[in-house]
């Protein structure tokens, strides 16, 4: 659950998940407008392993930024984000790619309320390293998928590549740990996407 509010869910508050689970208490989430009996978020148990996916979410709310052509050297990831750091902005996803007659691209995400203070910054330690240009896509979406049954089953993340590939949706940025896998699309896919996803992973009607 601190994944899926983390990520876009908008089902709980980040610091509400993050004080039931230091405190070990359940939390029941509940319909205001029914009396429906909603949904309890308690300490994982055994049975939660067999659920491979258990939730999709999505956020519309991030940017990107790439600072391209960078001297590939030590030191050079820091000098593009301490700016941002000591400007209290925080940075998502990250992506160095392979390097290539010693010139490497950055690229990272931040939230679209940070994105031009964020460019500003980041023109400017740009400058100082000496790349090429920095490049710009507001246009963007992070869809995920969580689930602690991820950490026991291989085969999550092909199973997602392959029925975005299938659909034409190409993939722009991955981010990954042992119970999320994370992709940066192109925005006007979001809603494509996620229905693919609960699909594939059998959860539809249970969009997160």
């Amino acid at each position: 659950m601190l994944e899926l509010a983390s990520l876009g869910a908008k089902v709980l508050q980040i610091r509400s998940v993050e004080f039931a689970k230091k405190y070990n208490v359940d939390v029941h989430v509940r319909s205001s407008f029914n009396d429906n009996p909603g949904t309890m978020v308690t300490k994982e148990d055994k049975d939660m392993e067999a659920v491979l996916v258990s939730g999709i979410a999505y956020d519309k709310n991030e940017a990107k930024i790439a600072v391209m052509q960078v001297p590939d050297k030590p030191g050079i990831a820091a000098k593009i984000l301490s700016p941002l750091s000591e400007a209290n902005i925080s940075v998502d996803m990250i992506v160095q790619n392979v390097s290539a007659a010693d010139l490497t691209d950055f690229t990272f995400t931040v939230t679209k309320a940070d994105f031009k203070k964020a460019l500003a910054i980041t023109r400017e330690a740009a400058k100082g390293i000496d790349a090429k240009e920095v490049v710009t896509d507001e246009n963007i979406s992070k869809v995920s998928v969580v689930g602690v049954g991820m950490r026991s089953h291989a085969g999550v993340a092909t199973r997602m590549f392959q029925a975005l590939a299938k659909e034409g949706i190409n993939i722009q940025m991955i981010s990954t740990s042992e119970i999320k896998v994370s992709v940066v699309i192109d925005a006007k896919y979001t809603e494509l996407a996620v229905r693919v996803l609960h699909d594939i992973f059998g959860l539809s009607g249970k969009a997160a």
